[in-house]
């Protein structure tokens, strides 16, 4: 932990960027100067990029070749990637699915075990999403078991079955790929899919059950790919109320009439579009239909959104930003962070300002990347 003054950036305020000094000492902003100056002009400093949903991690625990045998190393690694996109807390979103393989209960366990052994070795405030998948309904009595034994404090419901294919009886695209990845003969794989698909009248009452359970526990629970008002009315009487990545204006729109958050994916926003024809999360954010942006599948993605949404006046910076800061930290009750006000942690990233690269990321006043200009100014 070190304690500084940053002298000579411009530093982001809630009413936009200012040339002011920022102190942090202890791991939290201060008011008063704490002695230690560095001159940081050429930089901005703007809150840590809080990152609600990001999966990009996979790579790291789990190779093309298969699981990583130092899992524990995988997790560093996603840390590190992490941290050089400015991200100082990280939610690590794991499958339970039907899919199986790296995407089963088994192999969840390892994950989220790994997560829970590395996070006191990482600088980032490394949490842990559980992503579930409805219909898989063997698998429900064992679900608030599973949150226990894992230590999940945030589970996403999820439906990613192609119905409209398995309602015709036909293969969906990629099965063979799929099944061969879980293990499984793709002919008992498609079998597998078209009863997963044929017991879904089952589903809305499990639902129903796991999530009065799982609000017992203390449990935040969100809801994926919300096509309809009526979607998100089922899942606001269940007590979900965080709405990722809604597919339409009206599905989003129901979430915000009912004071449920809305997460879209950044990559949406810096690729102009949803890559599977859904609504663009650029015109929800114009509409003011979102609270907070997550990285998905790209870490990159969350850094490069906020920009693009203030340089194309889709928003101001102190607004785009906050769907990465405090957006995000509201959605996840994190009341000690997401700004620059003092008393609250230094998370905090700093920011060449001409070519927005990352120099710098702090976690709870300590240094989780450190890199360039900005290491030759604080070392030198």
């Amino acid at each position: 932990m070190i304690d500084l003054d940053l002298t000579g950036a411009e530093v982001l305020r809630p009413d936009g960027l200012q040339d002011t000094r920022l102190s942090f000492a202890e791991g939290r902003i201060v008011a008063d100067r704490v002695g230690r100056k560095a001159d940081l002009r050429g930089f901005l400093v703007l809150p840590g990029m809080i990152d609600l949903h990001g999966d990009a991690f996979e790579r790291h625990v789990a190779p093309r070749r298969g699981a990583m045998k130092q899992m524990h190393d995988g997790i560093l690694a996603t840390e590190a990637e992490i941290a050089a996109n400015g991200i100082s807390t990280a939610v690590l979103a794991q499958f339970v699915s039907w899919e199986g393989g790296l995407r089963g209960p088994d192999f969840a366990g390892e994950v989220f075990a790994a997560i829970r052994a590395a996070a006191p070795e990482a600088v980032t405030d490394l949490r842990a999403q559980l992503r579930f998948e409805t219909h898989m309904l063997e698998h429900y009595d064992a679900l608030p078991r599973w949150v226990r034994d894992w230590a999940i404090d945030y589970v996403v419901f999820n439906d990613h079955l192609p119905h409209d294919r398995l309602a015709q009886g036909k293969r969906p695209p990629r099965l063979t790929g799929q099944a061969l990845k879980a293990g499984r003969n793709p002919e008992a794989h498609f079998e597998m899919l078209l009863a997963l698909h044929r017991n879904a009248g089952a589903v809305p009452e499990a639902l129903d059950r796991a999530c009065a359970a799982l609000a017992h526990l203390g449990v935040r629970m969100g809801s994926h790919d919300d096509r309809s008002a009526a979607d998100r009315e089922d899942w606001h009487g269940r007590g979900v109320r965080i709405a990722e990545f809604p597919e339409t204006p009206e599905a989003a729109e129901a979430a915000r009439g009912q004071s449920d958050a809305v997460v879209l994916g950044a990559p949406n926003v810096v690729r102009g579009g949803s890559h599977k024809g859904n609504v663009s999360a650029v015109e929800l954010v114009s509409l003011g239909l979102c609270d907070a942006l997550a990285s998905d599948y790209h870490y990159p993605s969350l850094r490069r959104a906020a920009f693009f949404l203030a340089d194309s006046g889709v928003a101001d910076l102190a607004s785009a930003w906050a769907l990465v800061s405090s957006g995000p930290a509201r959605v996840l009750g994190l009341t000690d962070r997401g700004t620059l006000a003092p008393g609250a942690r230094a998370d905090l990233v700093i920011v060449e300002a001409e070519s927005r690269r990352v120099a710098g990321t702090l976690s709870g006043g300590r240094f989780s990347y450190l890199s360039g200009a900005l290491a030759e100014r604080l070392i030198g």
